[in-house]
């Protein structure tokens, strides 16, 4: 292994790091009251974890519509630290059919509790009367995928005015005879041959790598009120569904073990077919590391009059003759971490409105002494256009994405007070570079409303152009600069970097791109019976 790497890994402690496993985390509710008299809540978890005493979103589960116990297919994966007090929060709200976000969601209830703590099932605080169960699972270590595709034909019609409403449920039996609910398909309205939507599913969630596991498949017909029909069940393994890897069809009875008793010519209430199996290999962010690929830095600093004149102490970009301002300890941070995976470590660095001189390409303290350098030489002003600048990454990382290769990937760190003005065009522009090689992260400068920038992060629904095209993935990170004023620069970094090596894995694992130095053939791997 080169230094470059070595020196990379040694930073971010991806060598010693002392994250024993990885743990998947599922949720379910039961009895939670109702606060509208005239409907059920929509329900939908969110996991929080704590750092430095500030509480931040690592992900959410899906909507469940009408159902007050609701048992979320979403699975959250966090990493396990033997030595750390991971403190964790389960949020519970109820998100109207009207909203995707949490701002205008009512909050029902939350439950705090350590991961060490988690396999518990304890009582939520907050407006809802009701209970929240948290079962934790060790991941085995098998990060392949598999995605399958269900349809079914001529199941059993259970409404009077209208078709079946079909949706499938698939559940891992565990060795203590429960059940593990691993994915819910959408509903297909007023259909008794629905063709669901392919998914992708870890072996480790869908059998914990056991081929043999039982599964138990259910169909429903789903019910505005959430009290769903049951419409059949079927049972079956893993080693099973390969046999659909070959181009081959599987289908399974669906029986309705009622029926199966009380009617003599009872045959079935369908048949479900598995049209698709295909297992997917996933690289790790490492493998693309060591294969070769780069990762490209760019810097675009606010030069803005918003931050207010740096020859007045009270100016965000005043250089103070022996403490630097936010901008420097922001760009320091997470710039040395970059530059470890950059070869020649020289990165573009622009300014809103300008280029920072005097070649437009400089190291990280190269970027440091033009900014320092610039400051008495320019006037700050406005607008604060974003969008230009992430067009501009967006057009090398278009040129990155036709060499079907994973040789550059690039990162745009974007360091502003918040003032966007151009927020429909900022807007457009993620949406377009979210189909790219290319992530971007937003630290916020000072104590300015960044309201706008936490929308551009996403966490707060699916972040949609003004045409109303949703981003295709996650590419936005955005931390505020004044949750870590009095905190290391190495616990910015970690905050500010810790999304983008999934970014990194999504963006080409999800384009079947391998690490350039594995054979073609391992990205099709086939498992032996």
């Amino acid at each position: 292994m080169s230094n470059i790497y070595e020196s990379a890994a040694t930073t971010l402690g991806l060598f010693n790091s002392p994250c024993l496993t990885k743990v998947e985390l599922r949720v379910a509710c039961k009895g939670i009251s109702d606060r509208d008299a005239l409907s059920k809540p929509d329900p939908c978890g969110v996991l929080k974890m704590q750092s430095h005493g500030q509480w931040f979103e690592v992900d959410r589960t899906e909507v469940i519509r009408s159902s007050i116990s609701p048992v979320f297919s979403k699975v959250f994966t966090v990493d396990y630290y033997f030595e750390e007090v991971q403190r964790l929060r389960f949020e519970l709200h109820d998100i109207s059919s009207n909203h995707n976000g949490l701002k205008e969601a009512d909050f029902l209830g939350a439950m705090e509790c350590t991961l060490g703590q988690v396999s518990a099932e304890c009582t939520l605080n907050g407006s809802a009367v009701g209970k929240m169960k948290v079962t934790a699972e060790e991941l085995s270590g098998n990060d392949d995928y598999v995605e399958l595709a269900f349809s079914a034909k001529k199941l059993d019609d259970k409404d009077f005015f209208s078709k079946s409403d079909p949706f499938l449920e698939i559940f891992r039996v565990n060795d203590d005879g429960t059940a593990s609910l691993v994915h819910r398909t959408e509903t297909i309205m007023n259909n008794l041959s629905p063709v669901w939507k392919s998914f992708k599913v870890s072996l480790n969630t869908l059998c914990s790598g056991d081929h043999e596991r039982e599964l138990k498949c259910t169909v429903w017909d789903w019910d505005s009120n959430g009290k769903h029909d049951f419409i059949g069940e079927f049972q079956t393994t893993f080693k099973e569904m390969k046999a659909a890897m070959d181009g081959k069809q599987i289908q399974w009875e669906c029986i309705n073990p009622k029926y199966q008793v009380k009617k003599k010519n009872y045959r079935n209430s369908g048949m479900v077919i598995l049209t698709m199996c295909k297992i997917i290999k996933m690289h790790s962010f490492l493998d693309y590391i060591m294969g070769g690929c780069q990762i490209q830095f760019t810097v675009a600093i606010d030069f803005t009059a918003s931050n207010g004149d740096p020859r007045n102490s009270c100016s965000l970009h005043y250089i103070h003759p022996y403490q630097p301002n936010e901008y420097l300890k922001a760009l320091i941070a997470v710039g040395e971490i970059c530059q470890d995976y950059d070869s020649d470590k020289m990165f573009p660095a622009f300014g809103f409105g300008a280029q920072i001189p005097p070649d437009f390409k400089v190291s990280i303290q190269g970027v440091v002494e033009a900014y320092q350098n610039c400051l008495p030489k320019i006037q700050l002003y406005g607008p604060t256009n974003i969008a230009p600048i992430i067009q501009k990454v967006a057009d090398s990382a278009s040129e990155e994405m036709h060499t079907k290769e994973a040789m550059e990937y690039f990162i745009l760190l974007i360091l502003t007070d918040g003032v966007i003005t151009d927020m429909a065009d900022t807007r457009e522009a993620i949406v377009h570079a979210s189909h790219l090689p290319m992530s971007v992260i937003i630290v916020g400068i000072g104590n300015a409303d960044f309201s706008d920038m936490q929308m551009l992060d996403g966490d707060d629904g699916i972040l949609r152009s003004p045409k109303g095209e949703p981003v295709l993935r996650d590419i936005v990170q955005f931390v505020p600069f004044h949750n870590f004023k009095h905190a290391s620069p190495a616990a910015l970094a970690k905050s500010v970097l810790a999304e983008v090596p999934n970014q990194v894995v999504d963006y080409y694992n999800g384009k079947g791109i391998k690490p350039k130095c594995l054979s073609d053939f391992e990205s099709s791997r086939a498992f032996s019976p």
